[in-house]
């Protein structure tokens, strides 16, 4: 189907994202050192040591997953790319280097009806820190989101999290405001800052 077509069919269901459209909005992407590719059930037994690292979680709530059956079972329910209730696109790309393979991370975003990002983030395993991946990952997925027609990008960042920070500055997002008491870290009540990046 066509990019037109399968906007012209989601048009025609308000309330509901099309599932063709979810899937094509997750297609699989690349840089000069990376790829970004849908992510599956699969990618589990190479992301669950990595996700064990406590360093992951020092600006990001998501917890640890206990195993890696359990972790490979939530991914693959997720490859329909829908929400339960089939009115968002649930987006996730593993990131792996083109060079050997290596998983690096994985960028996520959630698209609601009206064709806006609600919720894009990403995160890297720490090994992977520091040498500009993030921007590039997150730069190739910002950028094939507003060419398939959604129309603003939003994301929130700890504050505190400088490197994140300058990830999102450097690949257009600008700063919004402070949206108080927005997350919990490890029990405890922090404020985020919120980007956005128009079409």
């Amino acid at each position: 189907m066509t990019l037109r077509r399968a906007h012209a069919a989601w048009l025609c269901y308000p309330a509901k994202m099309q599932p063709a459209f979810a899937q094509q909005l997750c297609t699989p992407l690349q840089t000069p050192c990376l790829m970004l590719q849908p992510r599956v059930g699969g990618h589990a037994d190479a992301a669950f040591d990595p996700l064990q690292d406590d360093t992951i979680y020092q600006w990001i709530s998501a917890n640890k997953p206990r195993d890696v059956e359990s972790l490979r079972k939530r991914w693959m329910q997720l490859e329909s790319r829908l929400s339960p209730d089939g009115t968002q696109a649930w987006l996730a790309w593993a990131i792996t280097t083109r060079s050997d393979g290596s998983l690096v991370g994985q960028v996520d975003a959630v698209v609601d009806e009206g064709l806006a990002c609600t919720n894009f983030g990403y995160y890297l395993f720490p090994k992977f820190w520091g040498r500009g991946l993030a921007t590039e990952a997150v730069q190739v997925a910002a950028d094939h989101l507003l060419a398939q027609g959604i129309t603003q990008l939003t994301a929130t960042v700890t504050v505190g999290n400088r490197t994140s920070d300058r990830v999102l500055q450097k690949t257009g997002f600008s700063f919004t405001r402070v949206i108080p008491n927005n997350d919990t870290l490890r029990g405890t009540l922090v404020d985020d800052a919120q980007y956005i990046r128009n079409r």
